[in-house]
């Protein structure tokens, strides 16, 4: 059985909106059409997706696309920034460094890497358990997907959020989690 990361295709990124009310972008969705081919070698079963709405947009496009059922889960969203304000990209990746460099403490939003890594390990843990025997695909975000999957992979997480794409899938084996591949949609 295989485990899908999808980190969520690409946004529209609006200024004074929060990124965690983003939606996807009309270039997003298109990506969603090359991301639904790139999945489907593995065969899910289910995609679950977190609340955040380019999340929820991606899944819900896979999964018609794949037509197979999509749900959503709690505790798969971005950590936790809601009071950080837009960001250039210099800044932003300065912020994100400095967030895997530092991770039992507090220094991009309200939670650490350490606090984020629990909360979506548990959660992913908890969608695995409840879809036994399925591969599943599961649609979050960039910071959690590589905290989570760095260690897996053998690279720094900083490096993998680095190189995962809008959209990207980090493929893992399931029962025990074994790394098999990173992709991203190729353009």
């Amino acid at each position: 059985m295989h485990l899908l990361l999808i980190k969520h295709s690409l946004p529209e990124i609006v200024e004074n909106v929060p990124a965690h009310d983003w939606h996807l972008s009309d270039e997003g969705r298109r990506r969603c059409g090359l991301l639904a081919n790139l999945v489907a070698r593995y065969q899910p079963d289910i995609v679950i997706t977190s609340l955040e709405p380019k999340a929820q947009e991606t899944g819900q496009l896979l999964a018609e696309l794949l037509q197979i059922p999509v749900a959503t889960a709690a505790d798969l969203h971005e950590h936790e920034r809601h009071n950080t304000p837009f960001l250039s990209p210099e800044m932003f990746k300065a912020s994100v460094s400095a967030f895997f460099e530092n991770p039992d403490q507090r220094v991009m939003g309200e939670e650490s890497a350490d606090e984020a890594h629990a909360r979506f390990a548990n959660a992913v843990r908890g969608v695995v358990s409840a879809h036994l025997h399925q591969n599943i695909a599961i649609v979050a975000h960039g910071t959690v997907i590589s905290l989570f999957a760095a260690p897996l992979v053998g690279i720094n997480p900083y490096l993998l959020w680095e190189q995962l794409g809008l959209p990207s899938v980090v493929v893992l084996f399931l029962p025990d989690y074994q790394f098999v591949s990173m992709e991203n949609i190729t353009l």
